[in-house]
C-alpha cells in the first residue's frame, strides 16, 4: 500500500517549525548582545544537527545489521527503517554546514584546538596539551576524516536504497546476497567511523580529556534513539491503517530492541563514569566535575530517564506490545537522549553558563518538525511493504 502524508501531519510539522522558529527568534533577540551568543548559537546548531543525523545513521546501521545477519522478521518494517535512514543526506548537509561555519570561525570557542593561537608557542594562549595533539587535531585532517565519514555513509545508504527498490521490481536473491555482503562491509567501516567521528565531533570539544569508551557510549545513544523512532513511526502508521501485515510480534521485537539498547547505553554510561570516579585522576575527573557541579539535576535526571523508564515500564511482554506505553516511553527516552547530547556538547563549549532557554527549545522544535516532515515524505516514495524480499513470507507469519 502506498503511503500518503496526512494533511494533519503536514499541519503539525509546519506548526512545530513555525513555533520553534518563533521561540528561537525570541532567544536570539534577548541574547544577541551576550559575548557568548555566537558560540551558543553554533553549539545549539551542532547539538541538533548531530542528534538528528545520529538517529538516521542509527537506522542505517540497524538496516545493515539486518542484512548482514540475514534476519527475517524485520522485512515487514524494512521500509520504515529505510525512511528514517533516508533523513541521513539532510542531516549530513546540516552537520557539515555547522562544522564548516565553526571551522571558518577558528572553532568559535567550541573546538578550541582550531584556534591557531593554541599551538603557537609565542602566544599567551599556547596550550601544550593541544600542541601535543595537533598531528591529529588540525583543521585539514579533521575535514579529511569528516568528508570520509560522510561520503562512506552516503554511498552505503544510497546503495541500500537503490537495491531495495530494484528488488521490488525484479525479485530473485542476487540483490539480497549483494545487500548481505554490503551490510557486512558497512559494519566494518561503521565499527571504526562511529568511534572516530564521535572523538572528532564531540569528544574534542573537551580537548584536554579523553575516554576509551566514548565512541561506544555515543553509538549506544544513537542506536537507542533510532530504535525509538522506528517503533514510534511503525505505531503511527499502524494507527493510520497502514502496515496491515505488521503484527504485535513485530512491535514486540522493536520494543525489545529499544529495551536492550537502553540497557546498553546505561551500562556504558555507568562503566565510563565508574572507572573515572574510581581512578580519581585529575585530568579525567574534570569532565564530570563541570557536568555534576553545574548541571547535577539535569545530568542525573537524564540518566534516570534513559535507564529507569525503560527498565521499569518496558520489562514486561505486555508493555512491549502496548502502543500507548511504547509511545509514552519512547517520547521520554528521546527527550532524555537529546539532553544527553546537549550536555555532551554545551557543557564543554559553554561551561557553567550553558542553559536551556527559548533558543534551545526553539531550534529543537524546528529540527523535530523538519525531521518528521522529511521522514514522512520519504515514506511516500515507495510501497510500505516490500514486494519481493526473500524473507517477506517469514516476516508476515512472524509470531513470538
Amino acid at each position: 500500500m502506498e503511503f500518503t502524508m496526512p494533511t494533519k501531519a503536514k499541519k503539525i510539522t509546519l506548526s512545530l517549525i513555525v513555533v520553534g522558529a518563533t521561540l528561537a527568534a525570541v532567544g536570539v533577540a534577548t541574547n544577541y548582545e551576550d559575548h557568548q551568543f555566537t558560540t551558543r548559537l553554533l553549539t545549539n546548531g551542532l547539538i541538533n544537527a548531530f542528534f538528528f543525523f545520529a538517529i538516521a545513521l542509527g537506522a542505517l546501521f540497524f538496516l545493515a545489521l539486518q542484512y548482514a545477519t540475514e534476519t527475517g522478521w524485520y522485512a515487514s518494517v524494512k521500509r520504515v527503517i529505510e525512511g528514517i535512514a533516508g533523513v541521513l543526506p539532510y542531516g549530513m548537509g546540516l552537520l557539515a554546514g555547522i562544522l564548516l561555519i565553526i571551522t571558518f570561525l577558528d572553532g568559535a570557542h567550541i573546538y578550541i584546538w582550531m584556534d591557531p593561537e593554541t599551538t603557537n608557542p609565542a602566544s599567551h594562549h599556547f596550550d601544550h596539551i593541544i600542541d601535543g595533539k595537533k598531528a591529529y587535531l588540525n583543521k585539514g585532517f579533521f575535514w579529511i576524516r569528516t568528508i570520509a565519514y560522510l561520503i562512506t555513509y552516503y554511498l552505503f545508504w544510497n546503495g541500500f536504497r537503490k537495491r531495495s527498490l530494484e528488488e521490488d521490481r525484479i525479485g530473485g536473491t542476487n540483490l539480497h546476497f549483494k545487500n548481505y555482503r554490503k551490510g557486512a562491509t558497512f559494519l566494518v567501516f561503521f565499527a571504526v567511523f562511529s568511534s572516530t567521528s564521535a572523538w572528532d565531533w564531540i569528544m574534542s570539544i573537551d580537548v584536554h580529556w579523553f575516554s576509551t569508551l566514548f565512541g561506544w557510549y555515543t553509538f549506544a545513544g544513537m542506536w537507542c534513539s533510532a530504535m525509538v523512532v522506528i517503533v514510534l513511526t511503525t505505531i503511527y502508521l499502524k494507527k493510520l491503517g497502514y502496515l496491515e501485515r505488521v503484527n504485535d510480534s513485530h512491535i514486540h521485537d522493536i520494543g525489545k530492541w529499544t529495551f536492550a539498547t537502553s540497557f546498553l547505553w546505561s551500562y556504558l554510561f555507568f562503566s565510563q563514569f565508574m572507572l573515572i570516579w574510581y581512578a580519581n585522576i585529575g585530568e579525567e575527573v574534570t569532565y564530570y566535575q563541570i557536568r555534576i557541579e553545574s548541571f547535577k539535576v539535569l545530568y542525573f535526571s537524564m540518566f534516570l530517564i534513559n535507564f529507569a523508564f525503560p527498565m521499569l515500564i518496558l520489562m514486561s511482554r505486555d508493555a512491549k506490545r502496548n502502543y500507548g506505553v511504547l509511545t509514552f516511553v519512547g517520547v521520554i527516552i528521546l527527550m532524555g537522549h537529546w539532553i544527553d547530547v546537549y550536555l555532551l556538547i554545551s557543557a564543554g563549549s559553554l561551561g557553567p553558563k550553558a542553559s536551556i532557554g527559548f533558543l534551545e527549545i526553539g531550534l529543537a522544535l524546528v529540527c523535530v518538525g523538519l525531521f518528521v516532515r522529511i521522514l514522512l515524505n520519504n515514506l511516500t516514495k515507495a510501497p510500505l511493504m516490500p514486494v519481493n524480499h526473500p524473507f517477506l513470507d517469514e516476516s508476515v507469519h512472524h509470531e513470538i
